[in-house]
C-alpha cells in the first residue's frame, strides 16, 4: 500500500515539476547563447558545462527518471524519510575527500620538490592549491554537511524532507558548482580571494543552490512533528544562513562583460581586505565550526548512546559562539593599513572566542560520562572524541595566534598552515569520518561496518599523519619567523629569503609524509564503506570484541 502510494507521488509530473524543468531548459538556452559569444576559452567551456548539466536535469525530471531514481535508491523504505539524497551525499563526500586530499598531497610534494610541476601551468602550485582547499573544505566538508543536515533534521523533527525535487537540486547543483570551480582553477580562472576563488557566474549559481538549501531546511523544520528544535538543527541553520550572508557580501563584483569569466570586486584597497577576512574567518567560524558542531551534537550522543551532557550549556554555547565569531575577522590583518582599533577589536573578540569554543568541547566530551569504556571497543566513537580534542586545541591556539605580539612572529609563516590543518584534519576530518562511519550501515541497513578493525587502522594511521603534519609546520613556522626577524651586528637582515626557503625543505618533506598517511587512512575508509554498502562482513575482527548492540549501530527514529 505504501509502495503504491509512493509510486503515485513520484510517477506523476506535477505543476512544480514542469516549472522546474522549464526553468532548467531556459537556463540551458541562456548558457548556450553565452557559449556562442564567449569572450574567452574558460567561459566557453563553463557555458557548455552549464548547458549540458541543465539539459540533463530537465531530461531527468521531464522523463520521470527522477521518480525511478528515488524508488531504486529507497527514497522511502518504510521509515518515511527521504534518504536517497543522503546516500548520494555520503558517496560524494567520500569521492571529493579523496580528490581534495590527493591534490593537497601533490602540492605538498611540489613545495618539497619543485621539479614536480613539470613547467606545466595546469598542475602548478598556484592552480592546484585552490583545488585542494576548495576540494577539502567545500567539496568534502560541504557534501558532508549537506548530507548529515538532511539526515539529522529528518530524524530530530520526525518528518520527511520538504520538497521532492528541491533536495536533489541542492545536491546536484552543488556538484555542478564544485566542478565549475575546480576546472576554473586549473584554467587560471580565479578572483584571488581566499576561500572565495570562483568567479562571478559560479557565485550566482551557488547563490541559487544555497538559497534552495536554506528553504528546504526551514520548511522541514516548519513541518516538524516534534515541538522542540534539537540543538544540532540550530547549529546547522546558523551555518546555512550565515554562509549565505557571507557569500553575498564578499562576492559583490562587476563582470567585465556578461560573456567574460573576469570580474572586478566592488570593494578596493583596505576595505576589500577587511570584507575578505570578515568572510574568510567566518567561513572557518560557520562552515568549518558551526556546521560541524551540529554534526557533533547529533553523532556523539547517538554513538555513545548518552544524552547531551548539558542542554543548557549547548544553548549558551550556540548564542555566544555565533555572536562573537562574526567580529573576529580583523585579526588576520594585524600590522596592515587597517585602522589599529579594528585590529584590536578583532583580537579582543578572538580571545573571547576561547570560552564558547571550549564550552562546546567540554559539552561533547562530558557527554561520554559513564560511557568512557566504549572507547576501548568502538574506534568510531574514539574518532569522534579525538575530533573534539583537536577542536579544543585549535580553538585555544587560534586566540593565542590572534594576539599582536604572537601574530608578529606567526603571520605569513607555516605556523598558520599547521594551525589550519590541526583544525581541518583533526576536527573537521575526524568528526566527518565518524559521521560517515555511522551513516553508512544505518542508511544501507547493514548489521555493522564491514570491518571495525579497518576503522582502527584508519584512526591510527591518520592520527600519525596529523601529528607529523602539524608538528613539522609548527617547527617550520617558528623557524621561519625567527629567521625573518634576525639581524646581524650591523643592523642588516641575517638571512636572505632563499636561505629561509632552503631551511624549510626537511619540514616540507615530513609534511608530505604526514599528508600521505592521512590520505592512506581515508582510502582505507573508502574501501571499508564500499564493502559495507555491498553487504559484506569481515568474519574475524582482531582489534575489537564488541557486539553490534554494544556498538549501538541502530539509527535514531
Amino acid at each position: 500500500m505504501a509502495v503504491a502510494r509512493e509510486h503515485t507521488v513520484y510517477g506523476t509530473m506535477t505543476t512544480a515539476s514542469y516549472a522546474v524543468a522549464g526553468l532548467l531548459v531556459a537556463g540551458a538556452f541562456m548558457s548556450l547563447m553565452v557559449a556562442a559569444k564567449a569572450a574567452d576559452v574558460p567561459m566557453a567551456i563553463h557555458a557548455w558545462l552549464f548547458t549540458f548539466a541543465l539539459l540533463a536535469g530537465a531530461f531527468v525530471i521531464g522523463t520521470r527518471h527522477f521518480a525511478a531514481l528515488e524508488q531504486r535508491a529507497g527514497a522511502d523504505d518504510g521509515s518515511g524519510y527521504s534518504d536517497a539524497v543522503v546516500k548520494a551525499g555520503v558517496i560524494a563526500t567520500l569521492f571529493w575527500g579523496v580528490a581534495g586530499m590527493l591534490a593537497g598531497l601533490y602540492i605538498a610534494l611540489e613545495l618539497a620538490f619543485p621539479v614536480l610541476n613539470f613547467d606545466t601551468a595546469y598542475i602548478s602550485f598556484g592552480r592546484l592549491r585552490p583545488v585542494h582547499t576548495s576540494g577539502v573544505i567545500f567539496a568534502f566538508g560541504g557534501n558532508a554537511l549537506i548530507a548529515t543536515s538532511f539526515y539529522v533534521v529528518q530524524r530530530t523533527c520526525r518528518t520527511r524532507l520538504a520538497g521532492e525535487i528541491a533536495p536533489w537540486f541542492v545536491f546536484w547543483g552543488y556538484q555542478l558548482f564544485l566542478v565549475i570551480a575546480a576546472t576554473g582553477y586549473l584554467m587560471g580562472v580565479t578572483q584571488s580571494k581566499e576561500y572565495a576563488e570562483p568567479e562571478w557566474y559560479a557565485d550566482i549559481w551557488l547563490t541559487l543552490v544555497w538559497v534552495t538549501y536554506l528553504i528546504v531546511f526551514l520548511l522541514t523544520l516548519a513541518r516538524r512533528r516534534e515541538p522542540h528544535i534539537y540543538v544540532a538543527n540550530w547549529f546547522y541553520l546558523a551555518f546555512i544562513a550565515t554562509i549565505a550572508l557571507l557569500h553575498l557580501g564578499n562576492n559583490l563584483a562587476i563582470p567585465e562583460t556578461l560573456t567574460s569569466s573576469k570580474s572586478f570586486s566592488l570593494f578596493s584597497g583596505v576595505q576589500d581586505a577587511l570584507i575578505q577576512w570578515w568572510y574568510g574567518h567566518n567561513a572557518v567560524g560557520f562552515f568549518l565550526t558551526a556546521g560541524f558542531l551540529g554534526m557533533m551534537y547529533y553523532f556523539v550522543p547517538k554513538r555513545a548512546n548518552r544524552p547531551v551532557y548539558s542542554y543548557r550549556l549547548s544553548i549558551i554555547h550556540f548564542w555566544s559562539l555565533i555572536f562573537i565569531y562574526i567580529w573576529a575577522g580583523p585579526h588576520h590583518l594585524h600590522y596592515t593599513a587597517l585602522p589599529d582599533w579594528a585590529q584590536t577589536l578583532g583580537m579582543t573578540f578572538s580571545i573571547m572566542l576561547w570560552m564558547p569554543s571550549w564550552g562546546g568541547m567540554i559539552n561533547g566530551l562530558m557527554t561520554l560520562s559513564g560511557a568512557w569504556d566504549k572507547l576501548r571497543t568502538d574506534p568510531v566513537l574514539r574518532m569522534l572524541v579525538v575530533s573534539l580534542a583537536f577542536y579544543g586545541m585549535s580553538t585555544f591556539e587560534g586566540p593565542v595566534m590572534s594576539i599582536k605580539a604572537v601574530n608578529s612572529l606567526s603571520h605569513y609563516t607555516d605556523w598558520t598552515i599547521g594551525h589550519v590543518h590541526s583544525g581541518a584534519m583533526g576536527w573537521v576530518g575526524f568528526v566527518t569520518f565518524g559521521a560517515v562511519y555511522c551513516l553508512v550501515p544505518w542508511l544501507w541497513k547493514r548489521e555493522r561496518l564491514y570491518s571495525m578493525a579497518l576503522v582502527s587502522w584508519h584512526f591510527w594511521i591518520s592520527t600519525m599523519g596529523i601529528v607529523l603534519y602539524i608538528t613539522s609546520m609548527w617547527v617550520s613556522g617558528i623557524l621561519q619567523g625567527l629567521m625573518w626577524r634576525a639581524y646581524d651586528t650591523q643592523g642588516f637582515l641575517e638571512y636572505s629569503f632563499v636561505e629561509t626557503v632552503a631551511a624549510m625543505h626537511p619540514f616540507y618533506a615530513i609534511r608530505a609524509l604526514g599528508g600521505l598517511l592521512y590520505l592512506t587512512g581515508t582510502l582505507i575508509m573508502v574501501y571499508n564503506c564500499w564493502r559495507t554498502i555491498r553487504g559484506d562482513l569481515r568474519s574475524r575482527e582482531p582489534l575489537t570484541t564488541a557486539t553490534p548492540a554494544q556498538l549501538n549501530l541502530q539509527p535514531a527514529e
